[in-house]
């Protein structure tokens, strides 16, 4: 039997798959990519939203910045309009584009921002690195790549150490920054405001400080004379721009091989990017860096062969004090002052003549014109580079017996007549004070009475016990504030030694000259529109070519306003009476052969001597002392005491004398026709009319002379020579120089007038009622 084969039966086919249970995961890893990428772009959007909305509440920083996009340096000019000096912040000179030569800017282009030009004010691979390096330290570690980043960073005075966020928002500052400004701008409002070390700040001081002192360059930078920006060789522009990047680093003068190396980088680059030739690159990498000798911190600008510094500070502070500090440094106002360059050169050789040793004592002079109170010269130290505190202004050193004058005001004003007579003896009063009764012992040094005196004799010689008592009996609060009203800005004492000048705070030259002017002034008390209410003035003009002044005008004019301080008869009685100091006093020194009155003082250690006097134009004070302390000048007069009348009444004399001719100079050129083209230039104006038109180094110095009591608050007091003129630490003997006096340098004789009565001498009555020398 056969078996049947069953045939081949392929296997059923497998079922086919479902659709649409394959698809679902898929779609829900789309959807779900889909939902996180939105979240992620809204993330994205509303942080750069968040971003713009921050810095959108800055941007008014933004307009800050404008500040510096039309920057000008301020002008400081005497009073015929020559230039004296710049109004600078930490002694920056703002340039403007013109004024920087093209090398400069390339120097700067080629090594901290090669794509300047062709930028947006943003480097998108400076940031990014920026970021990167910041993620991976986990704080901020690189700065701002572009100009206009690190123009933003200076301008918002940022730290070096700034979070990321920060330097986003730097960046978007920047990024306006550029489509707001030119090139041009930008490069010349960075380099006016970069660091460059050595206390440079600015391109202009930079030129300065390393190249100003070069054999090539000196001069440059001063009123008168061609910028040293403007000056600058290649090798020196880009020793200038390798110093941005670290100044300390790379400070030629503490590290010149690394100077050298830097400044060679920046030729390299500069010779890469085409902005210097292969002749000139070869002969630029063989100069030498500056010398540490010639590496010189920024100074003040003033013209050649004047120290103005000490008046262009003070007059400083009044403009910013008027128009803001921005405007002041920044504005391009131009300023007329009232400094006249002859007197000021008459001041300092009068100064220098007598105290040329710079181990001794110096002198302040204040000269003030009397019916505008336009301040005309000033004289505030040795030297304003090397010790910028200002004596004329700031140096309240104590008045000795040269405060007597508002004593012999507010007596003459109480009905004292100089006629009335008192005795000259040694004294003693009882006077109140915070622990009861105290007793104010008064005697003139030696022991040199004159028994009696009239107000007109003891004022001539300046005798203590009889200004004592009639301090006393006018009133010491009456003294205080008589003085203030005619122009002492200082605290006053009122304590019985003040009544011979023993104040608890000193007085300034500047005070001093302004006080007395009232007297010179017919008792008014004279002060200019521009100056703090009821003060002298240094300015009689501010000229603005730019942006309005703060009334909307483009020239603010001084102008003068006089307030009656001391009825006109008190003024001139007290005029006379100050006349007989220079004609037989103390003062004799200081006598000019002409009208003239004043007052000497001294203190009772010799540490301040004074002469504060006036004639028919001037009123000036004379201050000599030592500076920093109080060192008693007990032989500093050839051998022998400094008072009032030795040192500040010669000085005083002599730069009087000086004024005297000048002003005959001037009127002589002024007389002569007007084609005449003999003699040189007339100087300045007087400024008659009674409307004129047109700032330390080592602290300040310490203030001299406190009232010195004695034990159970007893005064004493030294006499003089006939009289005696000293007091309560204030006044000492006060009289003329003797024959001896040292003839200064250069060689203006002393008056024959001169010679004083001897301390030792006794004095015998004058036929005026006051006392004469007897010899």
């Amino acid at each position: 039997m056969s078996a049947t084969v069953a045939p081949d039966i392929p296997p059923p086919p497998p079922e086919p798959a479902d659709q649409g249970s394959s698809s679902k995961p898929r779609l829900k890893r789309l959807r779900l990519i889909s939902i996180i990428f939105a979240l992620l772009l809204l993330g994205l959007v509303s942080f750069v939203f968040g971003i713009f909305v921050s810095i959108a509440s800055d941007l008014p920083s933004l307009t800050r910045f404008s500040q510096f996009k039309d920057a000008q340096s301020s002008l400081l000019l005497d009073d015929l309009g020559h230039p004296i000096g710049v109004l600078s912040q930490q002694n920056r000179v703002i340039v403007t584009p013109p004024q920087i030569p093209p090398i400069v800017k390339e120097a700067v282009i080629s090594i901290e921002d090669k794509r300047f030009e062709s930028n947006s004010g943003i480097d998108i691979r400076g940031i990014a690195r920026a970021f990167v390096a910041d993620i991976r330290h986990k704080g901020g570690v690189q700065g701002a790549s572009t100009i206009e980043q690190q123009f933003i960073k200076n301008a918002l005075q940022a730290q070096s150490h700034r979070t990321i966020f920060e330097k986003l928002r730097e960046a978007a500052l920047a990024y306006q920054l550029s489509h707001k400004w030119s090139k041009e701008k930008i490069i010349t409002a960075y380099l006016n405001t970069i660091y460059f070390g050595n206390g440079a700040y600015g391109i202009e001081a930079a030129a300065q400080t390393y190249f100003g002192h070069d054999v090539n360059h000196l001069g440059c930078g001063m009123p008168g004379h061609p910028l040293c920006v403007a000056q600058l060789q290649p090798w020196e522009a880009a020793m200038l721009a390798g110093i941005i990047q670290d100044p300390t680093a790379y400070d030629p003068a503490q590290h010149p091989e690394a100077a050298r190396d830097r400044r060679d980088v920046v030729l390299y680059q500069m010779l890469q990017q085409g902005y210097l030739t292969r002749p000139v690159y070869g002969e630029s990498v063989k100069q030498a860096v500056p010398a540490p000798k010639e590496v010189q911190a920024p100074q003040e600008q003033t013209v050649e062969g004047v120290d103005a510094g000490y008046f262009t500070s003070w007059v400083q502070q009044q403009v910013i004090e008027r128009y803001g500090a921005p405007r002041a440094f920044d504005g391009g106002l131009r300023i007329k002052t009232t400094l006249d360059l002859e007197l000021q050169r008459a001041a300092e050789q009068a100064v220098s003549g007598y105290l040329a040793n710079p181990e001794g004592p110096t002198a302040s002079l204040v000269a003030i014109e009397n019916k505008t109170g336009e301040v005309r010269a000033m004289v505030g130290g040795r030297n304003y580079d090397e010790s910028p505190f200002n004596l004329a202004t700031e140096g309240e050193r104590q008045p000795g017996s040269s405060f007597k004058a508002f004593d012999l005001a507010a007596a003459l004003e109480a009905g004292i007549s100089p006629g009335s007579v008192w005795t000259s003896k040694q004294k003693e009063f009882i006077v109140p004070s915070s622990r009861g009764r105290e007793r104010f012992v008064v005697h003139n040094d030696e022991g040199a009475y004159s028994g009696s005196n009239t107000l007109t004799g003891a004022t001539a010689f300046s005798d203590n016990s009889i200004y004592a008592e009639v301090g006393l009996k006018v009133g010491t609060r009456r003294i205080a504030l008589l003085a203030h009203k005619m122009g002492i800005t200082t605290p006053l004492s009122t304590n019985p030694a003040m009544t011979i000048g023993g104040l608890t705070t000193g007085v300034t030259p500047l005070d001093m000259a302004h006080a007395y002017e009232t007297i010179a002034h017919e008792g008014r008390r004279v002060s200019g529109t521009m100056a703090a209410a009821g003060e002298p003035v240094g300015i009689q003009e501010v000229a603005s070519s730019s942006r309005p002044l703060p009334d909307g005008s483009h020239l603010d004019i001084n102008g003068v306003r006089s307030q009656a301080v001391l009825p006109p008869d008190i003024a001139a009685t007290e005029t006379s009476m100050l006349e007989t100091v220079l004609q037989y006093g103390t003062g004799r020194a200081a006598a000019i052969g002409q009208f003239a009155a004043g007052k000497t003082g001294t203190t009772s250690n010799y540490g301040d001597a004074w002469f504060v006097g006036w004639d028919s134009k001037y009123t000036v004070a004379v201050w000599v002392g030592y500076p920093n302390k109080l060192i008693p000048m007990s032989t500093d007069f050839n051998g022998n005491p400094v008072l009032g009348g030795t040192f500040p009444a010669l000085i005083w004399h002599d730069f009087m004398t000086s004024a005297l001719g000048i002003d005959k100079a001037r009127a002589e050129h002024a007389a002569k026709p007007k084609g005449s083209k003999e003699g040189g230039e007339a100087g300045t104006s007087s400024g008659e009319s009674e409307t004129s038109a047109p700032p330390s180094s080592q602290g300040a110095p310490a203030q001299s002379g406190t009232p010195g009591a004695t034990k159970g608050g007893e005064k004493t007091a030294k006499p003089n020579a006939a009289g005696g003129e000293a007091g309560g630490g204030a006044a000492t003997p006060e009289k003329a120089p003797a024959p001896s006096t040292p003839t200064p340098a250069h060689e203006t004789p002393t008056p024959a007038h001169s010679t004083p009565p001897s301390a030792e001498t006794p004095a015998s009555p004058s036929p005026t009622g006051g006392v004469s020398p007897s010899g």
